[in-house]
């Protein structure tokens, strides 16, 4: 079944502490700089719905020790209720960043429509509680507040938590193995973690498939994709906020996406952190545009 496809826009950068020589986080034109490469275009979406975020600010929350905690949740929840009245059943959906927080109002409103597996393909866990946290930002622990890790007003909006259960959760392409404190907090948990050698080790489309047959055998209503460019190797895309050296290629992408995206259970795909303001000409973002594009158009090849 051909399947209409949706564009949501969510421009937030609250969930990133801004760099000295930064202004602001500049993932909000993300957006704006996938259109002008040509993105919407190309996917011809049905729709093209957008949800302005508020100013950035890096304002500390003493109650739960996130950056502009209360604003991610204010926005959180103006997204997850923006999802649900626009979204409609047999249609794909790309949730356009933005920072990675934006996982939270997806998140809270995939509880609302039911029992959902999530695949996290990222160059880091983000599994980590505040306390190990050396920016405070709630981008590099979206992971932990999705599952229930953090403080209540974050992990349990309108009294949902956990948003998604780790035993069904995905965690693949991880790059920062070198902190054992760090990596320990997803080893301790049940979510299913492929570090970047275990993920080369497995194999790409195998993971991918195994994901798949754990939704099936698990009957959960669907599931949902996020897509950190970070996961990408640094001299692929290193307009990113966190950049690691280490990472995937465009042909490991094309691997691991293009299962999921055809399946039937896909709710979507989430793409975050990619900040034009590192790349001015475009140099890295078209060959992932184009990849993206021929991904998600191939979808049901």
């Amino acid at each position: 079944m051909k399947r209409d496809i949706n564009i949501f826009e969510f421009p937030l950068n609250l969930g990133l502490k801004k760099k000295e020589h930064e202004t602001e986080p500049g993932v909000r034109k993300l957006p704006d700089w996938l259109r002008k490469l040509g993105f919407h275009q190309e996917i011809d979406p049905v729709s093209i719905l957008r949800l302005e975020a508020p100013q950035y600010s890096m304002k500390p929350d003493r109650e739960s020790g996130v950056l502009n905690a209360e604003a991610i949740i204010a926005y959180a929840q103006k997204q997850s209720d923006f999802i649900l009245s626009h979204h409609q059943k047999n249609t794909f959906h790309i949730v356009l960043g933005g920072d990675c927080s934006i996982l939270i109002g997806t998140a809270v409103a995939l509880k609302k429509l039911g029992s959902f597996g999530l695949f996290y393909l990222d160059g880091h866990t983000d599994f980590i509680p505040v306390s190990l946290s050396e920016t405070a930002a709630a981008a590099g622990m979206d992971l932990a507040i999705i599952t229930g890790m953090g403080h209540e007003k974050l992990i349990n909006v309108d009294g949902l938590q956990p948003y998604f259960l780790e035993e069904n959760i995905y965690c693949a392409g991880n790059a920062e193995t070198d902190d054992e404190e760090y990596v320990k907090q997803i080893m301790n948990s049940d979510i299913h973690y492929f570090d970047l050698e275990h993920l080369r080790k497995k194999g790409f489309e195998h993971t991918a498939e195994d994901f798949l047959q754990m939704i099936k055998s698990k009957g959960l209503d669907g599931f949902f994709i996020h897509l950190d460019a970070d996961v990408l190797k640094d001299e692929l895309m290193p307009a990113v906020d966190s950049r690691m050296e280490d990472g995937i290629d465009y042909q490991n992408l094309r691997e691991i996406l293009t299962p999921l995206v055809r399946s039937p259970l896909c709710f979507g795909i989430e793409i975050t952190v990619l900040d034009p303001d590192y790349d001015e000409t475009g140099i890295y973002t078209k060959p992932f545009v184009k990849n993206l594009i021929q991904i998600i158009k191939n979808k049901e090849d």
